[in-house]
């Protein structure tokens, strides 16, 4: 279902029986409002991509902000929840609704990797606010700019939606950030935030890791095991990856041929580009690009 309110739009999906999507966008000047009843045996998930959401609870009396960049996941057994919300100017909203009963069903093998999911915490309340990995942040643009035909763009959405879940939910190697010391400090997470603005803004000539340490005032061990613990890549692993999305997005744009957006992201040759875009994805550009001409 879609429908638009004013320079906002609302689109629901329904993946399946007890599976929903959401996507809400203000591109507004004022706050936009929108409510849903959801049932109390329902896990939300809220990925905020652009702007602020805020979520009003028992009518209003407490109000639950979701940044941008941040994600949060939402379940109470003991009343319902249902979706309250404010949406702020030039926001971007995409939810996952999910029942606790098919969530469990696609993760019972790993429940003990999920914490909500233990026996001791199965029938309480859990809340949790977590930044958005960078692998999830591509895989939530792949399915908001798809370009896949009718046919089979239930199957697709599906198919990058149970992605999304895996990687939200992996289970990270390095020690949990929560407990990680180097993580206490804010003002050190603002830098880390800070390089990585740096490295996205100048993606076709970014400085050297020595070089952004100093421009965010870090020792470049504190970057390079900061940057890990938060986006769970190196620098120029994320970096990497971003590029190729970039790269993609703008084929997708048809404004610009193969060498261009070569050029674009920081590639001198064409050559260069296309081995990093088959690396990447498998395809070359050229192929890919057929690709979205022929569906």
């Amino acid at each position: 279902m879609s429908k638009n309110i004013a320079e906002s739009s609302i689109t629901e999906f329904n993946i399946e029986n007890q599976f929903h999507i959401l996507h809400i966008k203000n591109e507004s000047d004022e706050i936009q409002h929108f409510t849903k009843e959801i049932d109390s045996t329902f896990i939300q998930l809220h990925f905020c991509l652009k702007g602020k959401s805020k979520f009003l609870f028992n009518n209003g009396k407490y109000a639950l902000d979701v940044q941008e960049q941040h994600a949060v996941l939402l379940y109470n057994p003991q009343q319902k929840l249902p979706i309250n919300l404010e949406s702020y100017p030039n926001t971007t909203l995409f939810s996952l609704l999910i029942s606790i009963e098919k969530f469990h069903s696609l993760f019972s093998k790993e429940a003990n990797h999920i914490h909500f999911l233990s026996e001791e915490n199965i029938n309480r309340k859990y809340y949790k606010d977590d930044l958005i990995k960078p692998m999830v942040q591509i895989v939530l643009q792949q399915i908001i700019e798809s370009h896949v035909h009718e046919n089979i763009k239930n199957l697709y959405i599906k198919g990058k939606i149970y992605e999304l879940l895996s990687l939200h939910f992996q289970k990270e190697n390095a020690s949990n950030a929560e407990f990680c010391p180097f993580l206490v400090d804010e003002q050190n997470v603002i830098k880390i935030r800070k390089a990585k603005d740096i490295i996205i803004a100048r993606m076709a000539e970014p400085p050297s890791l020595q070089e952004l340490a100093n421009e965010v005032g870090l020792t470049l061990k504190k970057l390079k095991d900061g940057f890990k613990q938060i986006y769970g890549d190196t620098v120029y692993s994320f970096l990497f990856d971003y590029k190729m999305e970039h790269a993609r997005r703008l084929l997708e744009s048809n404004k610009h041929n193969v060498n261009e957006v070569g050029l674009k992201i920081g590639y001198s040759t064409s050559s260069h580009f296309i081995a990093a875009f088959k690396k990447k994805y498998g395809i070359t550009p050229k192929k890919y690009i057929s690709s979205l001409q022929n569906n």
